[in-house]
């Protein structure tokens, strides 16, 4: 009988103690061991709770208990989550986390203090919710030459656009539903809408697959409060639909580009399909080629049953699992991550008349829409720096530009 302690009792660890509990002989017979959880710690009170007998409010008892094998991490920020898991780590514990920030932002040096201490430091919470990637990229992709890994990765904001696909929801009428729904953060949702949680998301992913760490402040970021119903709309009109995507390549020799943004994706393409709270992760390969990820991207039990198998690979494999999950440190003095490609670009303007803005855009932009003062044209093929300079042509025409919606390549 090997003993797990939880970290953070809210929605995730709850769900893990859920798990351990109803599923013991399933997950025995994975772990090869008999699980059970020793320690819960969390702050708040919880002794009308049925294991009110686990609970202690700091993390020193299990630090003392040599009989907690693993520790799982589900308080979610960096700090303490941090400190707390470095000296679960540093004391010889092998660590799971669901926390995307945690492992974007510190995941280098911990994989390297836990395989210091032969232990290891598992994540595959972090991205995906329940939906393996991080496994499969690291383990069963191991004879491929990954080439890029694209996709939907947060849940609340490919709702929203669902919504507002099917519904012809605005976006603050989007937001609303989501929030009503429990899938939004009702206080603060810049998280979710701005690109935040899928930029640290995608940091992971890319770390993962180019071998070499992608800080989360290096990749551009754009979430989907400028896209609006008349977005759309237009994007229909062309034969797509809006997600937010989130990206990551190999450019130049030696470069990796990256970002998240709002963009277009043809209908015929699997990404399009993916709607309401569910994720879909492509992976591109050399000899496989493309492999596809689906399932929900969130949820109590989908999550911890992510992390509840983490939990069962560590007390199998142990620091072994970093001959294959790791990355290197990034770059000296950082890069730009900012992609280079060429792409079809749909661009929405205000202020001024589709003649004019025609004239300032000059014959590569094809217009598709005019009313009342707005109007959109698609610009075929075009380089991120024609779009800037057609942006700064337009507001010399005393036009502003509203949004813009690159084309996912195929």
């Amino acid at each position: 009988m090997v003993n797990v302690a939880i970290l953070g009792f809210g929605t995730v660890g709850s769900g893990v103690w859920e798990i351990l509990s109803q599923n013991a002989g399933v997950c025995a017979r994975r772990a090869g061991v008999p699980v059970e959880v020793g320690y819960i710690c969390d702050i708040r009170d919880f002794s009308a709770h049925q294991a009110a007998g686990l609970f202690v409010n700091n993390i020193e008892p299990i630090l003392q208990d040599k009989d907690v094998k693993v520790v799982v991490e589900t308080i979610g920020g960096l700090h303490p989550a941090y400190e707390y898991v470095r000296a679960a780590l540093e004391s010889g514990r092998c660590v799971v986390t669901s926390n995307k920030e945690l492992v974007a932002e510190k995941g280098t040096g911990l994989m390297r203090i836990a395989k210091a201490h032969g232990v290891c430091f598992l994540f595959e919470a972090s991205v995906g919710g329940g939906t393996p990637v991080i496994g499969p990229m690291h383990r069963d992709l191991a004879a491929n030459h990954i080439l890029s890994v694209e996709g939907i990765v947060n849940g609340t904001t490919n709702f929203m656009l669902t919504r507002m696909r099917q519904a012809g929801l605005s976006f603050e009428q989007a937001l609303a539903e989501a929030q009503a729904l429990g899938y939004a953060e009702t206080r603060d949702p810049s998280a979710d809408v701005d690109g935040i949680d899928a930029k640290r998301k995608i940091a992971i992913l890319a770390s993962l697959a180019f071998g070499r760490h992608v800080p989360p402040e290096a990749v551009p970021a754009r979430g989907i409060r400028a896209v609006t119903p008349q977005d759309v709309a237009l994007a229909a009109q062309l034969g797509c639909a809006v997600k937010l995507v989130a990206w990551a390549r190999e450019g130049a020799p030696g470069r990796i580009e990256a970002a998240v943004e709002p963009m277009l994706v043809r209908n015929e393409d699997l990404l399009s399909d993916v709607d309401d709270v569910f994720n879909a992760v492509r992976v591109r390969c050399d000899m496989l080629g493309d492999t596809v990820f689906y399932g929900r991207g969130a949820g109590k039990l989908p999550t911890a049953s992510a992390v509840v198998a983490d939990v069962a690979e560590a007390l199998r494999e142990g620091a072994a699992v970093h001959d294959t999950l790791w990355w290197a440190p990034p770059l000296a003095g950082g890069e730009t991550l900012a992609g280079t490609r060429r792409a079809d670009t749909l661009l929405r303007f205000s202020g001024a008349g589709a003649a004019q803005l025609a004239a300032a855009l000059g014959g590569a932009a094809q217009l598709l829409w005019q009313s009342e003062g707005q109007c959109a044209f698609l610009a075929r093929a075009a380089a991120p720096g024609d779009v800037r300079a057609a942006q700064a042509r337009a507001q010399k025409a005393g036009a502003f530009c509203e949004n813009t919606l690159r084309m996912l390549a195929e």
